[in-house]
């Protein structure tokens, strides 16, 4: 059983050996070519030359639109593609099977299964460069894109101004130019048109900028008025054609905005100082008012804290005489049971003294009586053990002395 299994694994290493040795030798390196519209492009693989894309303001991914990618790989293989700054689709649009801008995705894989070919296409919505990278089996490729702005249209005209200002001083208004895809739009005319009397333009017309500081921005110098209190200015393409279609809009897209206007409050600097001041003589009056209740009732206060203070004052010294009056008699009281205890200590000692010496005497005369108590006894016994001695000579007992 042991050499069997040997020898099955023998031959499952030379097979897998096999294979290693033969899948680089038939493997094809992955082409890929690329068109716009049916006309092949060569330069796209270069970040110098990036391949020039039409904006999709139509709202429709079209042949046009969108650059085709057909990869040639080995049979069962799959393509890997990934973008940035534009978009991958699978199919181009058709009325029955719509492919918008906001269709696709950044990523995509295609199986080729049985196939030998894997086909995509790629859009942009911005001017900046993108690239397309795309891999099988080890090899890969990287395209570049970029959309192109010249022949987009205006669709939305913003505003940027300040809110307010002096009346008679020169003020910047900007307004910016952009596509339905928010892309800045140079080298467009724009016009600038007062209602009323609200103020002077430097300029009525002025060129939205192509360099790098300025792209897609027209700078209009206003000054405000001196005798209104708004100044408002209504913005505008100075050639229609240069701005999309308002009346029938792309479905899908925001609704653009050609018209924009800008209103700046006109301040009175002169009023706005006199009323500043008649509001800071206000304040200073008030403020006075104020003073002068505060410091009364300041005075009030100490007036109050200074009677209470009084009070209490006396009171503490009241209470301090009666201290003093108690703390004598406490003293006297002291005194006489210091000399009370004295005499009291006085007639303890004599009385002990008194005691000792009665109880010496009374122990001197009970001593002298037992001893003579003693003698009497030792002398009767004394006689009686003579008497039996002379009866009992052979029976004697001692004389006690």
């Amino acid at each position: 059983m042991k050499s069997f299994k040997k020898i099955a694994l023998a031959v499952v290493a030379a097979m897998t050996m096999g294979t290693l040795i033969a899948t680089p030798a038939s493997a094809a390196v992955m082409t890929v070519a690329v068109d716009l519209n049916g006309t092949a492009n060569t330069t796209a693989s270069s970040s110098a030359t990036p391949a020039s894309l039409p904006l999709p303001v139509d709202n429709e991914i079209n042949a046009a639109d969108a650059l085709k990618f057909v990869a040639t790989v080995d049979t069962g293989t799959a393509v890997t593609v990934t973008a940035t700054n534009a978009t991958i689709v699978t199919a181009l649009h058709t009325s029955t099977a719509p492919v918008t801008a906001s269709s696709g995705s950044s990523s995509l894989t295609i199986a080729t299964g049985t196939g030998i070919t894997a086909t995509f296409y790629v859009y942009t919505k911005t001017t900046a460069v993108g690239t397309v990278v795309v891999t099988n089996q080890g090899t890969t490729l990287t395209y570049y894109v970029q959309g192109d702005i010249t022949s987009t249209k205006i669709h939305t005209l913003a505003v940027s101004a300040p809110a307010n200002g002096a009346a008679g001083t020169k003020q910047t208004v900007t307004v910016t130019a952009t596509d339905a895809f928010g892309n800045k739009v140079p080298s467009k005319s724009i016009t600038g048109r007062i209602f009323g009397s609200g103020g002077t333009l430097d300029t009525a017309t002025v060129t939205t900028g192509s360099t790098l500081a300025t792209f897609g921005t027209a700078e209009f110098k206003l000054t405000l008025p001196t005798a209104s209190t708004r100044s408002l200015v209504e913005f505008s393409l100075t050639t229609a054609s240069d701005g999309v279609n308002t009346v029938t809009p792309v479905a899908g897209l925001a609704t653009p905005v050609l018209t924009p206007y800008a209103e700046i409050a006109v301040r009175d600097l002169a009023a706005e100082l006199k009323s500043a001041q008649d509001a800071l003589a206000a304040e200073k009056a008030a403020r006075a008012a104020d003073k002068a209740a505060a410091d009364a009732a300041a005075a009030t206060a100490k007036a109050a804290a200074d009677a209470a203070a009084a009070t209490a004052k006396a009171a503490a010294d009241a209470a301090a005489v009666k201290a003093a009056a108690d703390l004598v008699t406490a003293n006297a009281e002291v005194a006489k049971l210091k000399a009370e205890a004295v005499i009291a200590k006085a007639d303890a000692d004599k009385a002990l003294a008194d005691a000792i010496a009665k109880a010496t005497a009374d122990a001197a005369s009970a001593k002298a009586a037992s001893d003579l108590a003693i003698a009497d006894l030792k002398k009767a016994f004394n006689k009686l053990a003579k008497s039996w001695n002379k009866k009992n000579p052979t029976a004697k007992v001692a004389l006690v002395k």
